[in-house]
């Protein structure tokens, strides 16, 4: 019996001594409960009194040892009463905590200032001591002065990441973190976290000048507005992953520390809601309607997110950033996609370019000068292009145009076998080069006149060949490509004077003129006179129709004097030498000789200038 009384008298004896423990550290805990202390409502342990922040966070390690032995203890001799005190007051504690972890939060996260993105000054800080800080908090309660909120100092570049919190505010964030993960609050503790962290980093971003705008409305914009957009997106984009992105997770990794995957999950529910409305734009221009001149703005941003995307997998590595790598990943390749989309609607826009009213003077085509330079932009991406199109390539080059005839004309000498030895950007302008030849083709039979149709084509392959070879889209078609587009401009050239100058040639033959019997010259003076007028008259209208005639490029409008030259004076010359006596001596000779083999190149000089007023107006004599 004694022995029996002797257990139970040991047994409340520790429960006593149980009970004064608890009550000690409530009373401890309790100090701070928010729902029944006044004072406690009015200040924060870690901001007002923190001294107090060590003594605060034992009581709570004591309280949990506590609940530890309470729970190891058989039922039988198990104090629920006490257990359930203690379980009361740990849940108090847990709810000071979490409005502890707030405050702090809240107090010492600030937004990045964009300026350092602009003008470059020093290493990226915040300058503010703790102290500092606190008289900012004071004064921002005081005077309700947002200017008087610290901001990140500018950084010089996008190598490093920034300090998002003090560094002794960042060890009394671990030591709650670890309180309360270890009384079974993580849930809590990483909802307050995130929620916070979320909120400043959305802000950063904001800052930034990108704002959030639903796919539907980013699909309404003008393309000038997006165009702005699109460059906003690539600077924004880059800035978040390199510096926002990469500064918060060193952040979690230092504030749960030794709970990496805590740390983990934590980042990627914050950085979450910044990334998906990232992409969402980048998956906006994707969907929206595809257009020529959107070809460039998304390979920029197809270029933007690839060289982001080694970082962007490396920062969501874990299980919990699988999504949002997964979705980085398809808007890349679906911004390809979009390109090479693009590109056939730049073919389509060739092809559909079926002007029904000629060029004036046969100059240089629009479209030339359209496609030309948007080939010319477009070699600036070459590698990318390479990259793009040669993720989609197949066994016909023409597949972006949907076209299935032989392709052997792409080819030098129409060997197919060539294929394999060009690039598919390579294989993409060649095709490009033959739809706009054969749009030029088509354009070049507006023409009434067959001389003017040559010359059309002169002057635009002429342009063309200049643009390849001054560029680097002749190192994608090759010096093949070019001797043979050469040759075409010096056949359309040669074409052209056939045309246009035959019959006025054919006037300067002796053919006819030579007569025997009744003339002892042996020249029949009436023939040589209606020569003379018909020469005169032909020349007098190439003059005055070819005069408004233009060939832009210089060399080619002086090639062509030349060479007109070259065929008409010395034929006209010779035909002057050998018949001028017949006529000169006769009744108004002026009127069938009205010009010195001078006077033609004079005439010859004016042609192709595009001008028509005057010279149409011109008085032979």
């Amino acid at each position: 019996m004694s022995e029996g009384l002797s257990r139970k008298s040991a047994e409340s004896y520790a429960s006593e001594g149980l009970q004064d423990a608890l009550d000690s550290v409530e009373e401890r805990i309790m100090r701070w409960d928010m729902a029944t202390s006044e004072s406690a409502r009015l200040r924060f342990i870690w901001f007002d009194v923190p001294s107090e922040a060590s003594s605060y966070l034992e009581a709570v390690d004591d309280l949990q040892n506590m609940i530890a032995k309470l729970n190891l203890t058989p039922d039988d001799r198990k104090d629920f009463a006490c257990l359930d005190r203690a379980q009361n007051v740990l849940q108090q504690a847990m709810a000071r905590l979490e409005e502890e972890l707030r405050m702090l939060l809240e107090k010492h996260s600030e937004s990045v200032d964009p300026d350092w993105l602009y003008d470059p000054i020093s290493q990226p800080s915040f300058s503010s001591s703790n102290n500092d800080e606190k008289a900012s908090h004071t004064s921002a309660e005081d005077e309700g002065d947002e200017e008087d909120l610290p901001v990140a100092q500018p950084v010089t570049d996008l190598n490093f990441t920034i300090d998002m919190l003090p560094s002794e505010v960042v060890a009394d964030l671990n030591r709650i973190v670890k309180c309360m993960v270890g009384a079974g609050y993580m849930a809590e503790c990483c909802h307050v976290y995130v929620t916070i962290r979320r909120m400043f980093l959305e802000e950063s971003v904001f800052r930034l000048g990108f704002e959030k705008q639903s796919i539907e409305e980013v699909q309404k914009m003008e393309w000038d507005v997006l165009e702005v957009e699109i460059s906003k997106w690539m600077q924004v984009m880059k800035v978040t992953v390199h510096v926002f992105f990469t500064s918060e997770r060193k952040l979690c990794e230092r504030v749960f520390l030794d709970l990496p995957s805590v740390a983990e999950t934590c980042f990627v529910e914050l950085a979450r809601g910044v990334m998906v409305q990232l992409l969402n734009f980048a998956e906006a221009v994707v969907i929206s309607r595809r257009s020529p001149e959107k070809l460039f703005k998304i390979l920029d941003m197809y270029e933007s997110l690839r060289d982001l995307l080694p970082e962007i997998n490396s920062l969501f590595s874990g299980e919990d950033g699988f999504e949002l790598r997964s979705e980085a990943s398809t808007i890349w390749m679906r911004l390809a996609e979009a390109a090479r989309g693009t590109f056939v609607e730049f073919e389509n826009a060739i092809q559909r370019d079926s002007a029904k009213n000629p060029v004036p003077g046969g100059a240089v085509h629009p479209l030339t000068r359209y496609v030309m330079n948007y080939m010319r932009f477009a070699c600036d991406y070459k590698e990318t292009l390479e990259q793009v199109l040669g993720d989609d390539r197949c066994e016909d080059p023409r597949v972006f145009g949907g076209v299935t005839k032989c392709t052997g004309s792409l080819y030098p000498d129409n060997r197919k076998d060539s294929a394999d030895d060009l690039s598919p950007w390579s294989i993409q302008t060649i095709w490009l080069m033959e739809l706009l030849e054969g749009n030029l083709d088509a354009k070049s039979k507006l023409y009434k006149d067959p001389a003017l149709s040559h010359l059309f084509l002169m002057n635009n392959g002429r342009y063309i060949v200049h643009k390849v070879k001054d560029t680097e889209i002749g190192s994608l078609l090759g010096n093949d490509w070019v001797r043979k587009h050469t040759a075409k401009v010096r056949q359309h050239h040669k074409n052209y004077q056939r045309t246009a100058w035959s019959k006025v040639l054919a006037c300067l033959k002796d053919g006819g003129i030579h007569v025997s019997g009744t003339f002892s010259s042996g020249v029949c003076r009436e023939v040589l006179k209606e020569r003379f007028k018909s020469f005169n008259t032909l020349f007098e209208e190439i003059h005055k129709v070819q005069s408004t005639w233009t060939v832009a490029d210089d060399q080619l409008q002086t090639e062509l004097r030349i060479s007109i030259a070259e065929m008409v004076i010395p034929a006209y010359r010779s035909f002057l030498g050998r018949f001028q006596q017949y006529l000169e001596h006769g009744k108004h000779p002026e009127k069938y000789i009205k010009y010195s083999p001078e006077d033609l190149e004079t005439y010859i000089n004016e042609l192709f200038e595009g001008t028509s007023g005057s010279m149409s107006k011109r008085k032979y004599s």
